[in-house]
Parts: structure tokens; sequence; C-alpha cells
């Protein structure tokens, strides 16, 4: 392990990057690997279309221009996969989460959020995590809107947690008073996927 984490502060300080940035367990990499579970889905922007419903004041259905008139922002935020990678300083353009938040305005009793993707795909996270800095509903990366592999044209960001939580190809967010396991939590991995403290699997 120290020999592993000497050549990760290694490659970080050629980088130009403060080593202690990177998670116990990760790597520096200026790339950005596509990893997923199934093939990719082809999205027909005319007809696509975000579900926000729940535990809500108000449910709402948004066409991808609807989305883009609550605002977008651009940010800056680190990335983490389970596989052990960590790409630094990524900038991003979405919807602010608290935009969407203020709109559906969540009822007391919502606890957390299930992020619904293409293909059946769902990620959980508590509703409190979608109020941290930087989480949006992202849609440019890098400057370009998301590629297919990526999850154009919509993918959540939860910039704490490992990459799996930031669901691609997402099509809506479920509002519930109880956690439902995720795609990948029933596989095995971690309930709360904080990199930090390596929360990788449940078991």
């Amino acid at each position: 392990m120290t020999l592993f984490r000497s050549n990760v502060d290694r490659k970080a300080r050629e980088g130009g990057l403060d080593p202690a940035r990177i998670p116990p367990g990760q790597y520096y990499t200026d790339k950005w690997p596509v990893l997923h579970a199934g093939g990719v889905p082809r999205v027909d922007i005319a007809t696509w279309d975000l579900r926000l419903f729940g535990l809500v004041e108000e449910e709402l259905r948004l066409s991808f221009d609807e989305l883009l008139a609550l605002g977008s922002e651009d940010s800056t935020a680190d990335i983490h996969c389970v596989t052990r990678w960590t790409k630094l300083d990524m900038p991003w353009r979405g919807v602010p989460m608290e935009a969407v938040l203020d709109r559906v305005r969540p009822l007391p009793e919502a606890l957390y959020v299930i992020a619904h993707a293409e293909q059946g795909y769902t990620a959980n996270l508590p509703l409190s995590a979608l109020t941290e800095p930087g989480v949006m509903l992202a849609y440019e990366a890098e400057g370009e809107p998301l590629t297919p592999e990526h999850g154009y044209p919509l993918r959540l960001l939860v910039p704490s947690r490992y990459f799996w939580k930031s669901a691609k190809w997402l099509r809506g967010l479920e509002f519930t008073a109880t956690d439902r396991p995720g795609f990948w939590e029933g596989y095995g991995y971690h309930n709360e996927a904080d990199p930090w403290r390596e929360e990788r699997y449940g078991f």
C-alpha cells in the first residue's frame, strides 16, 4: 500500500495537483474511462423527458428544454470511481439540484431519492446528499455535451460519492420515505459509497 500511495502522489505532483485530494485506494488519471452495465441506449431528445415524482408537493414531467429553463450553472468537481480511478478538476454544466428541489418541494417525510435511468437502472441516495455542494443534473462535461457512452442527454452528478451513484441516462428522480437499494447495491456495493471512507462494498 505504501508503494501504491507513493506512485499516486508522484503522478499527481507531476500533474501539478495536490495528492491529498485523491481518496485512499484511488489513483489519478487525466482520462475519463467508460464503464457501465449493458449497452448504450439510443435517445430521441424530441421525445425524452424527466419525471420528478413521489413525496413532493408538485410532481413534474419535463422535456429537455423545460428542464434547462430551470437554470444552469458551471461547476468544477473531482470524480472518484469505485474501480479506483480519480479524475480531478473536471468541468461540468447542468441544472443545479437546488433549482430542482425548489420547484418540486419535497415533503417532510421524503428522506431518500431513487434515481431512475434507462434500461431499468437505479441508484439510491439520501435526500441530504442532493443538497451537498456541486450536485446537479449534468448535460455537459469538459465543455461538450455528454457523449452517449457517458450518459447523453443527462446524468446525475453527486461528487461526494463513488461515481456509480451519479446515474447515467437519467429519466427520473423518485422521492421516498424509505431507502431502496439500487442496481449496484443489489450486487453488494456499499449503500453509502463515500470514497474517503473507502465504502466500496457492503460485505
